[in-house]
């Protein structure tokens, strides 16, 4: 693939990211692969194998390209659409086995919401071995002899992956927008439009700016109980935006009551749908519609091994583990996103997730049941 292709399908995909987006599944071969070669896995989300692909160049290896309904991988692993079933499926119909003198297969970390490792080995033989958050990182990981530095595990919201995030949600928003508005506002569209962009990109690309307010505690104001989190964001925007319409329109002398009713229900109704789930939206904070929003994870010391697992598999690095203390700690919990990659691949079932009620969600209901749309634990893997 030239960088021009890579370019253009980078930019069309970005645009199209709220959609599965499937490609073929079985095996590529990158560049001349052998017998001893490393064997990669991921989900059939189109843009994570270009992005793949273009961190391989140059590398021989194979990648297994299993099913996960062309969501990407950290989405279909939580929402339990790439499954114990999706890898045992791809390793054992691609006879890889066949190519390879090992059975060592490297998955994107990310997947350690939604696979398992020793259900994977065990009907396998295959030993799973967890890749880099980021593609980028492959070829580095590789080198090091598959082993991953700290920041090679941890998921991070930069400028480039905000930008991508804020074009993912106004070009699908603008498009309804610009529909709806089209048979009694048309005069108008541009201009609706350019406020979907605009706040899609004011709200991601200030997202460092605001985003330690969004876990904070609500406090009274007087009579009024105000959440920065929960609502408080979306009202104090939309009072910024509100002083920007009147300021407007008293310059461009269109001040009216029906210009500000109007444009101030647009820009509202803009506000709420692009903020609907703003922390969700970034790999940093978890979603706030989660029912999994308010637990917390417990480790039971005397159970824990100190195996690393944990370690291996958290996404913000929340983990410290101690292999010849046979211990684990989590020096930096308050970063937790509460994705329950840890409880999943813990053997030991040392964690767990608890209720500020004091009620315990046991490992194997986490492994059992992931996410649905709507943040709950309803779905089986494969359902």
């Amino acid at each position: 693939m030239n960088l021009l292709s890579y370019i253009i399908i980078n930019i069309v995909e970005t645009l199209l990211r709220m959609m599965p987006l499937p490609t073929r599944t079985g095996i590529i071969r990158m560049g001349h692969p052998g017998k001893d070669s490393p064997v990669l896995l991921t989900g059939n989300y189109h843009l994570t194998i270009a992005r793949v692909k273009r961190a391989l160049k140059g590398i021989d290896a194979y990648l297994l390209v299993a099913n996960s309904r062309g969501i990407n991988i950290w989405c279909a692993s939580a929402g339990g659409h790439f499954n114990n079933h999706s890898v045992i499926s791809a390793l054992k119909t691609s006879d890889i086995e066949k190519l390879v003198n090992h059975r060592n297969v490297i998955l994107p970390q990310l997947a350690a919401t939604g696979v398992e490792t020793r259900a994977i080995h065990s009907k396998t033989g295959w030993k799973v071995i967890w890749g880099p958050v980021y593609a980028k990182d492959i070829p580095e990981f590789l080198h090091n002899g598959l082993k991953k530095t700290p920041q090679m595990r941890e998921a991070s919201f930069p400028g480039t992956a905000r930008l991508e995030m804020a074009i993912a949600w106004a070009f699908p928003i603008s498009l309804i927008a610009v529909l709806i508005a089209l048979p009694f506002w048309r005069q108008s569209i541009p201009y609706l439009a350019a406020l979907v962009w605009g706040m899609a990109l004011l709200m991601f690309l200030a997202f460092p700016l605001y985003s330690r307010w969004l876990t904070a505690k609500g406090r009274r104001i007087g009579f009024i109980f105000f959440d920065f989190g929960r609502g408080g964001f979306q009202l104090v925007l939309w009072g910024v935006v509100l002083i920007g319409l009147i300021a407007y329109s008293l310059a461009t002398d269109q001040f009216s009551g029906g210009f500000i009713l109007r444009w101030g229900f647009a820009s509202l109704v803009v506000i709420i749908v692009l903020s609907m789930d703003l922390a969700g939206s970034t790999p940093t904070f978890h979603s706030s519609l989660s029912e999994d929003r308010l637990l917390k994870v417990y480790l039971d010391k005397t159970k824990c091994r100190g195996a690393a697992f944990c370690e291996q598999v958290c996404p913000r690095n929340c983990y410290q583990a101690n292999k010849e203390k046979h211990t684990a700690t989590m020096p930096r919990a308050e970063q937790c996103i509460r994705c329950g990659a840890c409880i999943v691949q813990c053997p030991f079932d040392a964690l767990y997730f608890r209720s500020p009620k004091g009620e315990v969600i046991p490992p194997e209901s986490i492994r059992q049941f992931k996410m649905n749309l709507l943040g709950k634990r309803l779905v089986k893997p494969g359902g």
